[in-house]
């Protein structure tokens, strides 16, 4: 198990009863995709064609609602996809899915840049007429979900057996891009682990995460390490070829579905760890969502007991992302206690029962022969042993 050095605690803000930022898309709510395009000039008869045989594929995903295709009326290059869904999770598998970038390769040579924005639908106004029957089975979130000002997104992907210590040299010394990316954008964090073979690097990002990491893909440092782990990838790309490297980063992509801060005053000296959970086949998505609510729940009680003892109690848990793809679930938190202080939070369950349930979604190896005991102190410090991951490098800007 990874430990950082062990720091004097920070000095305890007053406890307060408002709701910590948290947002998630593991939720009931539709779900409302805003695709900006810029189409090549000429090239627009190509993309509407191209488009109108998406759309039709895309008409049988399951989740999927409608979708409609909007032109500028000042600028024939600008397009607008919007698309309704019934919720984020059937959305997220399908667009982190091989099959959707085998569908929107036609795309491709006609667009010039893109942009995807997703919204949870909050509310809807329907004329008297459509709204006795538009939707009345169908949830809407019934509260906003508070942000903490940061955008974060990871990516992670595979090594060579044998290149580890290679490839976490290289990606430990370089230097570190610049922060500021425009008068509205910065580089805030970048946090990098390691377990066997496998690299997850995570970006939290103050203002557009698009511009922030084209900015930092452009810097001369970050694009020589790209270059110098090229050979070690068990998966080859050629990042100049702007075809390949958009799909090698599609691929890599690894989205939160789930943040939670119980303190956005950023104390210091937190302790940072990334867990990576060994995921039975199938069964990402109902890790990820269970971790998301033991953590709510975790911040709930922890609260609930600093209110009860004047706010001289511990947080444990400050922080919690969890990244999920297909059954790629990672768990990034930042705790004001060391890792082992309290082993089933710190793990993500808060009962018995929630245990149980977690241990029958996880992989217990070849055969059941590894098995998985989250019900006992001995099988908590195991498991948080082997899912702790190795951190290779966290920078973070200067006035972060």
């Amino acid at each position: 198990m990874s430990t950082l050095p062990k720091t004097s605690r920070p000095a305890k803000s007053a406890t307060t009863t408002e709701s910590p930022p948290r947002h998630s898309m593991l939720t009931d709510a539709p779900l409302r995709v805003v695709l900006l395009v810029s189409v090549h000039a000429g090239a627009e008869e190509r993309f509407l064609h191209a488009y109108e045989q998406l759309s039709q594929q895309v008409a049988a995903v399951q989740g999927h609602i409608s979708d409609q295709l909007c032109q500028s009326i000042e600028n024939p290059s600008q397009w607008l996809i919007t698309s309704e869904w019934e919720s984020a999770p059937p959305f997220l598998s399908w667009v982190e899915s091989p099959e959707h970038r085998e569908m929107v390769k036609p795309l491709h040579g006609c667009v010039e840049d893109t942009r995807s924005l997703r919204f949870s639908v909050l509310r809807e106004t329907f004329s008297a007429k459509e709204a006795a029957g538009r939707r009345a089975a169908s949830p809407v979130q019934l509260a906003p979900r508070l942000g903490d000002g940061l955008v974060r997104h990871a990516l992670t992907f595979t090594v060579k057996p044998g290149s580890e210590q290679s490839v976490a040299k290289i990606l430990a010394d370089y230097a570190a891009p610049e922060a500021r990316v425009d008068e509205n954008t910065r580089l805030c964090r970048t946090s990098l682990f390691m377990s066997g073979n496998r690299v997850v690097r995570a970006v939290e990002v103050k203002g557009d995460l698009v511009a922030a990491l084209r900015h930092v893909a452009r810097q001369p440092e970050v694009r020589a390490v790209e270059e110098a782990i090229n050979p070690h990838l068990e998966e080859d790309r050629d990042l100049d070829d702007p075809e390949a490297a958009r799909d090698f980063f599609m691929r890599a992509a690894l989205p939160v579905v789930h943040h939670l801060t119980a303190d956005p005053s950023r104390p210091p000296n937190l302790r940072r760890h990334m867990l990576l959970y060994p995921v039975k086949e199938g069964c990402g998505p109902a890790v990820a969502s269970l971790l998301a609510r033991q953590d709510d729940l975790a911040v709930t009680k922890s609260k609930a007991a600093m209110a009860s003892d004047g706010g001289e109690g511990q947080r444990t848990i400050v922080s919690s992302t969890v990244f999920q793809r297909d059954d790629i679930v990672v768990r990034m938190v930042d705790m004001d206690v060391p890792l082992d202080r309290d082993l089933a939070v710190a793990a993500g369950v808060s009962g018995p029962r929630a245990a149980a349930v977690l241990g029958r979604l996880l992989d217990a190896g070849a055969n059941g022969t590894k098995k998985i005991d989250l019900s006992s102190e001995a099988g908590l410090r195991r498991f948080l042993t082997d899912c702790d991951m190795e951190p290779v490098t966290d920078r973070r800007a200067a006035d972060y």
